[in-house]
């Protein structure tokens, strides 16, 4: 269904033919992009971009920066991925989704291009994250926005969206993830991310280890990109960092690190420390330590989906059993042993009891594989659990008591389906389409 024979007639088609281009694999390397791009006429050259890269916090700081412009009345592009429950989320002007038509419209446009493109060399044809990131950079030049904010997919040095030229870039933080694709240390994962730095174009470094900071100071330096720290700029404490509507002081830290970015943009922008101040506390980013009541049930979404995450998930658990005097139930998923193991030795710290979920993704860890990871001591509190129980419709949670909190956390994708089932109005969930 992938080659110049498939015929795009509806949003079913485009679908299977988007997944046939999923199911080929992440490729690095971002010359298939160069060349999509430019048999586009270029259209990311056509507007201002920040780019924004980091292991964590990279979308919630995109959501930020473009809440901030969307605030001062300009025209934004968003652009993120993967998606929770829709793929047209991964797309946004002024937040509007791109729908389901358009999505149709962009994929029969750009077949015939990519199968051009993959006739003149081996392994050519662009990829599933390609033909979004296409989609993007065209949708954001049809809407004429005003400027565009681009989330890197993976690392960044050979991530698609590394075609941009951008205004600013930004990277958030450095933590271990992605490892088998990016390198097993800071330092290695540091200059894949420090890849997005452009000659003369300022960067915006969020909270570092010593080591990923030095490495990106090097590559910027040797670029002439000066950087701008959020550590020089607001110190340590976080009761000087700006206050978001999104929870937890790392998205103060995260607020921090758009305020920055938000001030090196030129005056013409008119992102006033007012504007900023009230960008910041109408951010749009689910599933962020996001509090949601249903049916007089609280429940928490959060995804926390790596051992960086982790470390802010447990300071959030915390402060909740401080502020309700109770351990919370724990509904969990993860994909891979790497995250799955330091996802479990906090919520077995911090629930009452866990409930273990396995998304619907290929790379997920099944409950058996999660439950040989819990101490034998621990495994009572443990259960299985699937999220047409626990959520068997929009206005239900089965679990715990009904003045007990549900924290739901691990994986975007377990988080997305859990939408589906809460949010009905945001569709049937497309989660085939999800991974990357």
């Amino acid at each position: 269904m992938s080659g110049p024979e498939a015929k795009l007639t509806d949003y079913a088609s485009v679908k299977d033919y988007l997944y046939a281009l999923k199911a080929g694999g992440v490729k690095f390397g971002i010359d298939r992009m160069r060349r999509l791009s430019a048999a586009l006429g270029h259209p990311e050259r056509s507007y201002p971009v920040i780019h924004v890269a980091g292991t964590n916090g990279k979308g919630s700081v995109s959501a930020m920066i473009e809440a901030i412009l969307h605030t001062a009345g300009w025209r934004t592009g968003l652009y993120t991925s993967p998606h929770l429950v829709k793929l047209g989320e991964r797309v946004q002007v002024d937040r509007q989704l791109l729908t389901e038509a358009e999505i149709v419209a962009y994929a029969g446009e750009l077949m015939p291009i990519a199968a051009k493109i993959a006739s003149e060399g081996n392994d050519e044809h662009p990829t599933f994250f390609e033909f979004m990131t296409a989609m993007a950079f065209l949708q954001f030049q049809r809407k004429r926005v005003d400027i565009a904010i681009v989330e890197v997919g993976m690392g960044g040095r050979l991530d698609a969206t590394n075609v941009v030229q951008p205004d600013i870039t930004v990277i958030t933080s450095i933590g271990l993830d992605h490892v088998a694709e990016l390198g097993n240390s800071f330092a290695q994962i540091a200059r894949e991310k420090a890849g997005i730095i452009k000659p003369n174009c300022p960067v915006v470094i969020g909270r570092l280890p010593a080591e990923a900071e030095k490495v990106i100071r090097e590559v910027a330096a040797e670029k002439n990109a000066p950087v701008h720290s959020v550590r020089e700029a607001f110190g340590d404490t976080i009761e000087n960092f700006p206050q978001t509507n999104l929870a937890g002081d790392y998205q103060r830290w995260n607020a921090a690190t758009t305020t920055l970015a938000a001030k090196l943009l030129p005056a013409k922008w008119e992102l006033s420390d007012t504007v900023i101040a009230r960008g910041l506390q109408a951010v749009d980013w689910p599933g962020r330590w996001q509090r949601v009541t249903l049916g007089g049930r609280s429940l928490v979404l959060d995804a926390s989906h790596n051992p960086e995450g982790v470390e802010v998930l447990e300071q959030n658990l915390r402060n909740l059993i401080a502020e309700t005097g109770r351990k919370p139930i724990i509904v969990a998923g993860a994909l891979g042993e790497f995250r799955a193991r330091a996802l479990l030795d906090v919520v077995l710290r911090y629930g009452e009891q866990v409930y273990l979920i396995t998304p619907k993704q290929a790379r997920a860890s099944t409950f058996e594989e999660m439950i040989n990871w819990v101490p034998i001591a621990e495994r009572s509190r443990v259960h299985r659990a699937e999220v047409e129980t626990v959520f068997p419709d929009a206005n239900t949670c089965t679990l715990g008591a009904t003045d007990q909190t549900v924290v739901v956390t691990g994986s975007i994708y377990l988080l997305g389906e859990v939408l589906e089932r809460i949010e009905p109005r945001r569709g049937a969930g497309e989660g085939k389409l999800q991974d990357f």
